[in-house]
């Protein structure tokens, strides 16, 4: 199987250090597959990066899933959307040669929210998670078991679409589901800051410390 048949146009960039994660670049909304890239460096520069594009378009603008409105989506696109994006890992996995126990999501907006969907609805997919601006995707019955699983949820405290309450039922959902939360709330609205990148690099390092590089 060649990269271009595991099902999503995609950048896939090889660890650069023994022991680093594989870190899944999930855009934003009129994102694209190299959008990421400079976050996944800033980072962890030795992380290896394999980062897919959406194959969703709303008005030209590349998306992981279907939306109805703002904060509204069409949970059945969705669901369909997270598991052929697990799939795609799964391939990825075999063609590049890695361990999904070594990636970690790093998603933002809508790539963050199919991040948290992956976790709830494919739990075996991911090793951890760094969701910046995350929502609840979704509340499925039964919920997954996540033991242990490091998710750093990183939102803004003014973001003007995803509220702080939003924010705590995220974190709370994840936790029932026995993932290990480390909320960080930023003074920030929607777009990324420094200190999204700060507080997110030293996570990093404390749940990846043989493979933390410190950017020059």
């Amino acid at each position: 199987m060649s990269a271009a048949d595991l099902g999503f146009d995609h950048v896939f960039r090889p660890a650069r250090a023994a022991g680093a994660p594989v870190f899944l670049l999930l855009h934003g909304t009129g994102g694209n597959e190299h959008d990421l890239l400079p976050l996944g460096e800033a980072l962890l520069p030795d992380a290896a990066m394999l980062s897919p594009r959406g194959q969703v378009l709303e008005r030209g603008m590349p998306r992981f899933f279907r939306r109805l409105a703002e904060g509204v989506f069409d949970l059945e696109d969705l669901e369909r959307r997270t598991h052929e994006l697990a799939r795609f890992v799964e391939r990825a996995a075999a063609h590049y040669g890695f361990e999904q126990r070594q990636l970690v999501a790093v998603g933002f907006s809508n790539g963050a929210n199919i991040a948290a969907s992956l976790l709830l609805l494919e739990p075996s997919t991911l090793g951890g998670g760094v969701l910046f601006r995350a929502m609840v995707p979704l509340v499925p019955d039964p919920l997954p078991t996540l033991p242990a699983t490091p998710v750093l949820l990183s939102n803004g405290r003014s973001d003007p679409l995803v509220s702080l309450e939003e924010t705590d039922r995220l974190a709370a959902l994840l936790r029932r589901a026995g993932a290990d939360v480390t909320l960080a709330l930023q003074p920030a609205g929607h777009e990324l800051s420094s200190q999204d990148i700060v507080q997110a690099r030293e996570w990093l390092s404390a749940v990846f410390p043989q493979a933390h590089h410190v950017p020059r």
